[in-house]
């Protein structure tokens, strides 16, 4: 069985109130496209720790100090080829200096139809 990674999962945790504004300029340039429907997300509420460092420029909370902060963390899949716009326009729109970015490779549902 031969397996091509053609599409990818993308998962990022947001600001709760910045969640609508990576949402949409990320599905505006392809991600969350799953057959006839875009805009295709899912978001889990979730609890995000940090601590800057002393050459952090942190977003929320202060340097040394452990943070705790209610965050989603948006889920959306996209083609391969796409990637790389979507995690440029993830670091330009999100508000943290160091967003955390997971890219996760998606196996075709159709080769196990096969």
């Amino acid at each position: 069985m031969k397996i091509d990674i053609n599409k990818v999962k993308i998962i990022v945790t947001i600001p709760m109130d910045k969640l609508n504004k990576v949402r949409n300029a990320i599905c505006e340039i392809g991600a969350g496209k799953i057959g006839n429907y875009t805009h295709c997300s899912v978001t889990t509420k979730c609890i995000g720790t940090f601590k800057p460092t002393e050459a952090a420029s942190p977003y929320i909370g202060k340097k040394d100090k452990l943070e705790f902060i209610e965050e989603e963390k948006l889920e959306v899949r996209c083609d391969i080829d796409k990637v790389r716009d979507i995690i440029l326009k993830i670091r330009e729109v999100h508000p943290y200096e160091e967003p955390a970015i997971d890219i996760i490779p998606l196996i075709d549902e159709e080769i196990f139809h096969e």
